[in-house]
């Protein structure tokens, strides 16, 4: 936003965006944002943490920034005029503000960026205050929220400057090891050194609506590329899109985002006795599944269009959910969403895949078959629960991972063998529910589990009875009989081992009512999920392995093992 004339700055401010003749007390009570256009302005880092941190909460670390000149750099001017310059021009030592506060009622480190410092460039002691206040967080055993503006790393400075982005990056480590939170909030502009480091290694990305992210800038790529670039190119939605951050937040939603995400750390690290108290416990019928039912129905059953999605189910049967975007690596696969959630009080890491009701539904998110990116962002996100110590909860509805030439050469086999390693070890509970079709070696990537539920009406299954009956009988025709002969019902594989419990489903089936579904998964989920959350962490890990081990050659030719129910729960 720019003023209208000196002597008005007070009064009238022009959008940047629209043009558009506001009235300034207007806009600062939209929090800097037009209400004509929705474009947001800078913030200087003071008003920033004003908005973001509670009420007379924040404490400026008592570290004052160092005045440094470590190469004698001179330009037009010398480098320590242009340092008192800045000072002079903003009221602060340095291009970051440091401190501790609350926000939302949790303790948090904040570390904010101020553009008007240099172009919030990031110099040895702007790189000093963002590590002594990670290291700050680390030693109060608290979150770190780091709020960037930045043109990149301070020439001024040479070489010291660029070492900065390792000596952050190794005080965001030590709290990755210590399972402490991280989040980057990224506003505009965020490029260079700051963009290559630590405001995108954190544990989270946030991005401000209209906020741009990249190492090079938009003038650069096109004077050394001759590119035309693409239309928001380095937008925060065009990072979303492509996977470079997990959600763009507006600036009115931040401060309740941010907060939500500290609950769901803060709860992680609580035993797990003072959690939220439950919902009511659901009576789930006691009826045996129906072994005369025909296979073949039970495949069409679980593929009806009507059919709880895994967004259905964190609508209904979870609270609070939220969506976490991204691979990292370029891309947002839309056939498996994740997030924060919470169950009966209890926050989880849910991942799942996503199918829809309708034909635009289903092509739009590939009928629920998982790209590389997919499982990818699914990996990231069960390592991430891990690190906060929060619970998977997984829900598995897939007729199989992406077949496509794309997905073979962004090397698919590849990325479901890193995730069915990862949950081999992963250090916290999981738990998997096969919702409506699991389909092979992609639903497999997302059920390596401690307990392994299925829905009543669900099918779990080496190969599709299609692909089956394509290669073994004539032609596909022969569907019903193949899936006669796979054993793919609950009832079958729970007499199998591969299924631990039946997940009723209402009467006649899920989707005649969606409400009472989801409560009964719900349930079960729960029931399933209790019991592991007090077991240690290597406990867990070799237990599972054990639940897998058995389904070896030597296991499969005697009696079923122990532990599957052909009972509905």
């Amino acid at each position: 936003m720019t003023t209208t004339a000196p002597r008005d700055e007070q009064l009238w401010s022009r959008c940047d965006g629209c043009a558009s003749l506001l009235y300034r007390k207007r806009l600062r009570r939209n929090l800097d944002v037009c209400p004509e256009c929705g474009s947001h302005a800078r913030l200087d880092a003071p008003d920033r943490v004003a908005q973001l941190a509670d009420p007379d909460s924040f404490v400026p670390l008592p570290d004052r920034a160092v005045r440094v000149d470590p190469i004698e750099f001179v330009d037009e001017l010398p480098y320590p005029h242009r340092l008192g310059a800045a000072r002079a021009a903003t009221g602060l030592d340095e291009a970051v503000l440091c401190g501790t506060a609350r926000l939302g009622g949790h303790p948090v480190a904040l570390a904010v960026m101020d553009f008007r410092f240099l172009g919030g460039s990031l110099g040895s002691a702007v790189g000093e205050l963002i590590t002594r206040t990670a290291e700050r967080a680390l030693a109060d055993g608290i979150p770190l929220v780091l709020v960037t503006a930045s043109g990149g790393a301070r020439m001024q400075e040479g070489a010291l400057s660029l070492m900065q982005m390792a000596t952050v990056s190794q005080a965001l480590a030590g709290m990755r090891e210590a399972g402490l939170l991280t989040v980057s909030v990224v506003t505009d502009p965020t490029y260079g050194g700051v963009a290559a480091s630590f405001a995108t290694n954190t544990d989270l990305v946030l991005a401000e609506s209209g906020a741009r992210l990249g190492f090079a800038g938009p003038r650069v790529i096109r004077q050394v590329t001759g590119a035309t670039l693409p239309e928001g190119f380095q937008t925060a939605e065009y990072l979303l899109r492509h996977g470079q951050v997990d959600m763009v937040v507006p600036r009115h939603a931040l401060r309740g985002r941010l907060a939500a995400l500290l609950a769901a750390a803060e709860a992680g690290r609580r035993p797990p006795e003072t959690a939220s108290a439950p919902r009511p416990p659901v009576t789930a019928p006691t009826v045996t599944a129906r072994p005369d039912r025909d296979p073949w129905e039970t495949v069409r059953t679980a593929r009806h269009p009507g059919r709880p999605t895994t967004l259905d189910y964190l609508e209904t049967a979870f609270d609070g959910f939220v969506e976490l975007h991204g691979d990292r690596l370029g891309a947002d696969c839309p056939a498996v969403v994740g997030g924060i959630a919470r169950l009966d009080g209890r926050p989880v890491m849910v991942i799942g895949h996503q199918k829809g009701h309708t034909t635009a539904e289903l092509v739009t998110r590939n009928f629920g078959m998982a790209s590389p990116a997919g499982h990818r962002k699914a990996l990231r996100l069960m390592r991430l629960a891990a690190r906060l110590r929060l619970p998977v909860v997984t829900l598995v509805d897939t007729p199989g991972a992406d077949p496509g030439v794309s997905a073979e050469q962004q090397g698919q086999a590849a990325a479901i063998a890193e995730n069915i390693l990862a949950l081999t070890v992963l250090p916290t509970p999981v738990v998997a529910v096969v919702t409506g079709e699991g389909g092979s070696g992609g639903a497999l990537a997302l059920a390596v589990a401690d307990r392994v539920l299925m829905l009543e009406h669900a099918v779990y299954s080496v190969i599709s009875p299609e692909g089956c009956a394509a290669i073994l009988w004539p032609d596909s025709s022969a569907a019903p009989q193949a899936a006669r002969a796979l054993r793919l019902t609950g009832a079958d594989l729970c007499r199998l081992g591969v299924v631990d419990e039946l997940v009723p489903e209402p009467r006649p089936a899920a989707h005649s009512d969606p409400g009472g579904a989801a409560e009964l998964l719900r349930a079960a989920v729960a029931a399933n999920l209790a019991p592991l959350l007090t077991v240690p962490p290597a406990t867990l890990v070799r237990r599972r392995r054990q639940r897998f081990r058995r389904f070896g050659a030597a296991r499969s030719a005697g009696p079923s093992p122990a532990g599957g129910r052909a009972e509905v729960a």
